[in-house]
């Protein structure tokens, strides 16, 4: 780490001058970081500059020019580039717990290690350990951080976690509670003859398997720091009750019914219920892997460099657990689970949720609506069919399922959208804003 200055109170910033790493069109980074009131000496007092720790991180209030904080290089005179960067992001480095948050924060803005360096430093963590011993806080504020602090969006944290009965409770026994309950209604109506109490044993079954996969979802590595849209709730239910009852559905719309009801995917059903424990556990790998290398690595692109390969390794060793689970599912109920369809489902479903729980939510959002609307398309496109000079309409849908299958308009779907996720989903849960505070994002 390098320190220029002793920890001791912020001074307002001087004038910045161009350096001479700025050409004649490009911005100066020094007016960028620092804003507005870093521009003139006379008008950057301590109270002067623009911005509090929201505003500065969250990005609610940022100037455009606070946007392009890195889009050129300067340095203020004196031999102290870090001074009007440390003024702009003052209530930041007062409050952080540690330079790894500076850091974020920083990445958040824009900031990259090439721009760093034109701020004397080799990579953005060292500015931000220059940043983070500059400001004075109290010695309390070092042995006792806040437990809100740089977590990351789960119930646990800390090192007295490892056996406490709170992290049994998210990382086993909830999210195991699915399946069971699942498991137990299938046993269940095995044994129960039909009428109307094996309907109404089937409805609150259904609504306890959905209300088990919810507590996983508000608790534990898979929470979201901001509860989902109701858009992202209906496309969810949508894909997993398709993923039971849609292909027999489709199948005997395109052979001109139902004229009775069709055959119900518990293979497949018992199978996704039972993947909820496997999800959680790789989102707790990804999760707690992607803090520990973001706490050994020097710079961004190095952190960048080691989180990609374990985001997809916590996917392919997700996906793994998945094929298991759904051909156990199939030896036990004597069916055959629909393998490729919830493979690509499954795959979809993680990796939204791993991006609603770093913060991003409209991709997730967009996913998972466009394959539910292909989906719902291909259904009603072959209803549609049968009125008068409609025929036309049924002709893609019945093109692909008498080549691949009821099965391939799901695949389809699911797969095309879970790629899509993947490719926004490498480089956005890779960036060292992502595994912070929700609220640095």
């Amino acid at each position: 780490m390098t320190t220029h200055h002793a920890p001791g109170p912020l001074d307002a910033p001087s004038r910045p001058a161009r350096s001479a790493h700025a050409g004649p069109g490009e911005p100066d980074p020094a007016r960028s970081l620092a804003g507005p009131g870093a521009a003139g000496a006379g008008r950057s007092g301590p109270g002067s500059t623009g911005g509090t720790a929201a505003d500065s991180v969250a990005g609610t209030g940022d100037s455009p020019a606070s946007r392009s904080a890195c889009s050129g290089a300067a340095s203020p005179p004196g031999g102290d580039p870090v001074k009007a960067l440390m003024h702009r992001h003052r209530e930041l480095c007062a409050r952080a717990v540690d330079p790894l948050e500076i850091a974020a924060a920083l990445e958040a803005h824009g900031m990259t290690d090439r721009t760093a360096a034109r701020f004397r430093h080799r990579d953005v963590f060292s500015l931000a350990e220059e940043m983070y011993a500059r400001v004075p806080r109290h010695t309390s504020d070092r042995s006792a951080p806040p437990a809100s602090a740089h977590a990351v969006p789960e119930p646990v944290a800390g090192p007295a976690a490892g056996a406490s009965p709170s992290r049994l409770l998210t990382l086993v026994l909830l999210p195991a509670l699915p399946g069971v309950l699942c498991a137990g209604l299938l046993a269940g109506l095995a044994q129960a003859p039909p009428g109307r109490a094996r309907t109404l044993a089937v409805v609150a079954g259904v609504l306890a398997v959905l209300s088990a996969v919810q507590l996983c979802l508000r608790h534990g590595p898979l929470r979201s720091p901001r509860p989902a849209g109701v858009a992202v709730r209906l496309a969810t239910l949508w894909l997993l009750g398709y993923a039971v009852l849609g292909d027999g559905l489709l199948d005997a719309a395109v052979r001109g019914g139902p004229d009775r009801l069709w055959p119900v995917d518990t293979a497949t059903a018992l199978g996704l219920s039972l993947a909820m424990w496997p999800a959680v556990l790789c989102a707790r790998l990804f999760t707690g892997g992607a803090r520990r290398r973001l706490a050994r690595s020097r710079g961004l692109g190095e952190f960048a460099a080691a989180t990609r390969p374990l985001l997809l390794a916590s996917l392919t060793c997700y996906l793994a657990a998945l094929a298991g689970l759904l051909a156990l599912a199939g030896v036990l109920l004597g069916a055959s689970p629909a393998l490729a369809g919830a493979g690509a489902l499954g795959a979809l479903l993680l990796l939204a949720r791993l991006l609603l729980v770093h913060g991003h939510r409209a991709t997730p959002t967009v996913a998972l609506a466009t394959a539910a609307g292909v989906e719902l398309a291909a259904l009603c496109s072959v209803l549609a069919s049968r009125l008068p000079g409609c025929d036309f309409l049924a002709v893609p849908a019945e093109t692909l399922i008498e080549v691949c299958g009821a099965e391939a308009v799901p695949t389809l779907a699911c797969a095309v959208a879970a790629f899509a996720l993947l490719v926004r989903a490498v480089p956005a849960l890779s960036r060292a804003s992502a595994h912070t505070d929700p609220g640095t994002r």
